[in-house]
């Protein structure tokens, strides 16, 4: 595994960990539209499915563990992978010194 794409010191999101697909501007575009039909119709349901879904195109991010995000997310909550630190009420990171043991133990 490659850790190629840690930082040397500090905090990694959970995407910096296990990677993240891309979205194309396509795919953004369908979303954002798909939003505006289902604020127009008024359907809170498809409101809040088509708000899960990215509106802005991204490039994809590989992972430098070869986890899914529910494989990762259980090790974390059983302690086989090192534990979250909160910088603020919705931002979850973890310690890249944390992240490179994982990696070296697992390699």
């Amino acid at each position: 595994m490659t850790n190629n794409f840690l930082p040397e010191t500090g905090f990694v999101r959970e995407a910096q960990i296990i990677g993240r697909r891309g979205v194309t501007e396509e795919e953004a575009a369908h979303n954002r539209e798909q939003i505006a039909k289902a604020v127009a119709a008024g359907d809170k349901k498809a409101i809040s499915r088509a708000r899960n879904k990215p509106t802005r195109a991204r490039p994809p991010l590989p992972g430098v563990v070869p986890f899914s995000r529910c494989t990762w997310w259980n090790g974390v909550r059983s302690g086989k992978y090192p534990q979250p630190v909160k910088l603020g009420p919705n931002i979850t990171a973890w310690r890249v010194e944390d992240i490179r043991a994982l990696i070296d133990s697992i390699a």
